[in-house]
C-alpha cells in the first residue's frame, strides 16, 4: 500500500554560529560531507522515503542550498564540451533530484516557527520533518520511511528515538512513555508517548529514550504552533508543542535502526567526515595515511 505521506520538510533557517566563521556566508548545511554537503543526505533520505515533495525552510542568507539544487548551464556546458561525460551527468542528476519549494522563515523564531512556516503547504495532510543536523545512514530501509510504516500501521504523528547512555541525558529532549507495543514488522517496538522533557537532569529524566531529529506529525500541531508560547532561548520550540499534541492525538515513538552522525557541532561534523571517509575505498588510505 502506497503511503499518503509525501511532504517532508527541512528547517534550514539556522545561522549555524557553532560552525562560524566559515558559516559567515555558507550555509551550514552546505558543508561537505566527504563528497556532497551534509543536506543531500537528508534529501536524499526523504526521496528514497517516498516524500517527493520537500519543503526547505530557509532565511537570507541560504542561497547557496537553493543554487546547489539548481541548474548550473555554464557549469554542465563546460563539462560537456570537455568530455566529463559522468560529472556532467552528475550535475543533472542533483538539478533533477526533487522538486523543492522554499519558503522564507523572516524571523529567526525557533523550530516550531520554522514548522508552523510550512503550513501553507502542508495544509491537512501528514508530513515529515527531517533536521539535516542528524545525518542518518540505513540504506535498505531509511530512518524516515521507518517511521512513515508506523504511521501507516499505527497512524498519529511518530518520533524517531535513540536509546543513549544515562550521562547524556542531559543533552536531548527525552521522552515518557506508557507502554510498548510489540509488533514482529518492529524489532524494537512502538512506544506511546505521554510525556517529554527537554535536556532534563539525569535524577528528572523519565526514561533513556532520547528525540532524535526525524519526525512524522499531524496537521494539527499547527494550530498548537500558532497558539504556542515562547519556551527556552525565548523560541517557538517544537518540543512543547507536540507535548501539547500528546494529549488530543496518539504520538508514537520508534527507537530507530541504523546509524545516525550529529553534523550540528564541529566534532561531530569531523568525526562524519572520517567515519564515511574510512568506508570508502578511494579515501580509506589517505586516512590512514595521515593517522601514521
Amino acid at each position: 500500500m502506497q503511503s499518503k505521506i509525501t511532504k517532508c520538510v527541512f528547517p534550514v533557517a539556522g545561522l549555524g554560529t557553532r560552525f562560524l566563521p566559515v558559516t559567515k556566508e555558507l550555509a551550514k548545511e552546505m558543508l561537505p560531507l566527504v563528497n556532497r554537503p551534509i543536506i543531500s543526505y537528508g534529501v536524499e533520505e526523504a526521496l528514497a522515503s517516498g516524500c517527493h515533495e520537500i519543503i526547505m525552510i530557509t532565511g537570507r542568507a541560504k542561497r547557496s542550498i537553493e543554487n546547489y539544487f539548481d541548474r548550473s548551464f555554464e557549469l554542465e556546458e563546460l563539462l560537456k564540451s570537455r568530455g566529463k561525460t559522468e560529472l556532467y551527468e552528475m550535475m543533472l542528476k542533483i538539478s533533477n533530484m526533487a522538486e523543492i519549494l522554499f519558503i522564507r522563515q523572516r524571523e529567526p523564531l525557533g523550530l516550531g516557527h520554522a514548522v508552523l512556516c510550512a503550513e501553507p503547504v502542508c495544509g491537512n495532510d501528514f508530513f515529515g520533518v527531517a533536521l539535516p543536523d542528524d545525518v542518518f545512514i540505513n540504506e535498505h530501509d531509511p530512518v524516515l520511511a521507518q517511521l512513515i510504516k508506523v504511521h501507516d500501521k499505527m497512524g498519529g504523528s511518530i518520533i524517531a528515538l535513540e536509546e543513549i547512555e544515562p550521562e547524556n541525558v542531559s543533552r536531548y529532549g527525552i521522552v515518557k512513555s506508557q507502554f510498548e507495543i510489540h509488533d514482529e514488522s518492529f524489532d524494537s517496538g512502538i512506544h506511546k508517548i505521554i510525556d517529554m522533557v527537554e535536556k532534563p537532569d539525569l535524577d528528572n529524566a523519565p526514561s533513556n529514550l532520547a528525540i532524535m531529529g526525524r519526525y512524522i506529525l499531524s496537521p494539527s500541531i499547527f494550530p498548537i504552533l500558532r497558539e504556542q508560547q515562547a519556551g527556552a532561548g525565548g523560541e517557538i520550540q517544537l518540543t512543547d508543542a507536540i507535548k501539547t499534541l500528546c494529549a488530543q492525538e496518539p504520538v508514537w515513538g520508534l527507537v530507530y535502526k541504523g546509524r545516525r552522525f550529529d553534523c550540528g557541532t564541529q566534532k561531530g561534523w569531523l568525526a562524519a567526515n572520517v567515519q564515511l571517509a574510512l568506508e570508502d575505498p578511494d579515501l580509506r588510505d589517505v586516512i590512514l595515511n595521515i593517522v601514521k
